[in-house]
């Protein structure tokens, strides 16, 4: 499989001075509509190139809680594996804690509509992916259940690195970076579409229990992937291996325009 080039970029803050004339003003504003979707909505855009040839992904993370580079390899040899794009460029940008102990996805849409810089240019599709100190507010560690990762719009996701953390050092048997690379690698399979999430599946094979997720054992796109202790079992079961999309998976995300 030819690999693409990996393209890394440090975010900067580009000032504009103010403008009497609305004509300049209007002209500077981004359009922002086809990245205001739900999630799956452009599976067949990122997978295939049809429309968008490149992909650029900001990488919007809070000081000190920045993803493994190993994890980011991992994710964009995914993203290279699966979808049909010329380039995959990757933009890092340090943000400033929230200051809360947990986050709503409607707090974390706000956030994001504070800090993106990346949208659709052209035929670059723009994806945005959050890494906060924060815990999701729909957690409940008093059963166990954490969440590691979510998608909240067509090209979004929030990544919990604070909880990853803390469920890699609980372990000896997995590591930061591969609890990341697999929620990566699991999100990204929701902003394909999986399972029924905009990529119709061929066959059924969406957990009746569980909905957007896979019933195929050892599938990437299992439903325990997404949460705590589920993930650190799955891991564990596999000495640490990051799980592959299955057999009905891979067919999904072909049919709808990917590898």
């Amino acid at each position: 499989m030819k690999k693409l080039p990996i393209v890394l970029l440090l975010a900067f803050a580009l000032t504009i001075g103010c403008s009497k004339d609305s004509s300049d003003s209007d002209s500077l504003k981004v359009d922002k509509t086809a990245n205001l979707k739900d999630p799956g909505d452009s599976a067949n855009d990122l997978l295939s190139d049809s429309e968008y040839k490149n992909l650029a992904i900001e990488i919007a993370y809070v000081a000190n809680y920045a993803p493994t580079e190993t994890a980011v390899s991992n994710f964009v040899d995914l993203l290279n594996e699966r979808s049909y794009k010329d380039n995959i460029s990757i933009i890092y940008k340090k943000l400033d804690s929230p200051q809360k102990d947990s986050l709503s996805i409607n707090e974390i849409f706000d956030l994001e509509k504070e800090n993106r810089t990346v949208y659709n240019n052209g035929d670059t599709l723009g994806l945005y992916i959050y890494f906060t100190d924060a815990t999701s507010s729909d957690d409940n560690p008093d059963e166990d259940l954490v969440t590691l990762g979510a998608v909240y719009r067509n090209t979004s996701m929030v990544i919990y690195e604070a909880t990853i953390r803390n469920l890699a050092s609980r372990s000896s048997l997995i590591s930061t970076s591969t609890v990341e690379a697999a929620t990566l690698n699991h999100e990204a399979g929701h902003l394909f579409g999986l399972v029924n999430l905009g990529t119709t599946s061929v066959n059924e094979h969406e957990d009746p229990e569980a909905k957007s997720h896979c019933s195929e054992q050892n599938c990437l796109m299992r439903a325990e992937l997404q949460f705590g202790w589920g993930m650190a079992k799955m891991l564990s079961a596999k000495n640490g291996a990051i799980p592959s999309f299955g057999t009905e998976c891979l067919i999904d995300l072909q049919a709808n325009g990917g590898r």
